[in-house]
């Protein structure tokens, strides 16, 4: 058994004895640290004989106790003087490397390659898509249909709740908004209008992608990145089971399907929550909503925010597959590309949004 340090002050010396090492001084760490402090305010010698065992610690403790300088008077054995020689060689304070330069055109043109490499990555898991769709037309028998049903019911009937409370919430504030601004001016019929084309060919389609983006966009990447992580695909590719038509494709079709469907609900319930606050704000009975909404919005608007519907649901799978099946197996990896994902998804579907807009500028336009 180790002795425990000790540390004796006489007249002229301060003498050590026992075992200096930390696992033997953390019990008296705070006692032994105010006694070197007190010793060595004071030039004397420093008999260090006795000492049995001095670890690093030990040395660290007492260079900095004679505050990095050696006492005038020092008895130790060569061994330990040597462990004290190395604390002494160490520079005060470690600076850290600088870290390198980060210039912004070489930021911007990382960003641009990168995004370029996950551009061609998407394009890529499309086409595969569309041969894997040929290769299925042709054997029908080998349609996952499970698959298939499972991703339409995550992805749309399990949604529908947070779904209809998000459009139906949405509703009420647009028409109650819309409400103030129009009794100014007299034109309470003109919420028809309001409500319906923001509704059904532009907020509905918008609202939902954001929705499906967050809940199914992510859970999709980290469905795929977990089987990464746990080396499931490569399992798959060892068994001979095609990874893109069990995992990839049924996610694609099954969130294609389903996004426009979730369209038609959150639309119809943003507007049923639209007419409730026309009623109680402009008096506008729900029998003339009901009339006047065929002829202020046009089928083709319908047809538009179904059309876009069909596309957000394909981006959002297309951008949550390929980030899925890019994930490192490590979490932090996860993370970050499901985050990724999720981002990219939303951004991309405010893109696609925004050609559409461009191009359908003059479809659906009510007849005066």
């Amino acid at each position: 058994m180790s002795e425990l340090p000790c540390l004796r002050v006489e007249p002229g010396r301060a003498v050590l004895s026992g075992s200096w090492t930390l696992a033997d001084m953390l019990p008296q760490m705070a006692a032994l640290t105010a006694q070197l402090t007190a010793a060595s305010q004071i030039e004397r010698t420093w008999d260090m004989a006795a000492v049995t065992r001095l670890d690093s610690a030990a040395a660290v403790l007492l260079w900095r106790a004679w505050g990095a300088t050696w006492p005038t008077g020092l008895k130790l054995a060569d061994t330990h003087r040597k462990a004290l020689t190395r604390v002494a060689g160490l520079p005060p304070e470690i600076v850290e490397p600088p870290g390198p330069r980060v210039r912004f055109p070489e930021q911007l043109g990382a960003s641009l390659l990168k995004a370029v490499a996950n551009l061609r990555g998407m394009i890529a898991l499309f086409g595969q898509f569309l041969l894997d769709t040929a290769y299925l037309c042709r054997h029908p028998g080998e349609v996952p249909w499970r698959e298939l049903s499972a991703n339409v019911y995550k992805a749309g009937a399990q949604a529908l709740a947070v779904t209809a409370l998000v459009g139906f919430l949405i509703g009420v504030t647009i028409s109650y908004l819309s409400a103030l601004q129009l009794q100014s001016f007299g034109a309470d019929s003109f919420i028809v209008n309001i409500l319906g084309i923001s509704i059904i060919r532009e907020l509905g389609p918008v609202l939902v992608a954001v929705l499906v983006a967050g809940r199914s966009g992510s859970a999709i990447t980290a469905q795929i990145g977990v089987m990464r992580v746990t080396e499931e695909i490569d399992a798959l590719s060892t068994m001979g089971v095609s990874r893109s038509i069990r995992v990839v494709l049924p996610k694609l079709v099954g969130l294609t399907l389903a996004t426009p469907m979730l369209v038609l609900w959150t639309s119809a319930l943003a507007l049923l929550g639209g007419m409730l606050a026309a009623l109680m704000q402009l008096d506008v009975s729900l029998v003339y909503f009901l009339e006047n909404l065929p002829r202020a919005v046009p089928v083709a608007n319908l047809v538009i925010g179904m059309g876009k519907g069909v596309m957000f649901g394909f981006v959002i799978a297309i951008v949550a597959c390929h980030f899925g099946l890019h994930v490192k197996p490590n979490t932090e990896s996860l993370s970050a590309n499901t985050t990724s994902a999720v981002v990219t998804a939303i951004t991309t579907v405010i893109l696609v949004d925004a050609i559409f807009a461009v191009l359908t500028r003059q479809i659906g336009l009510p007849l005066l």
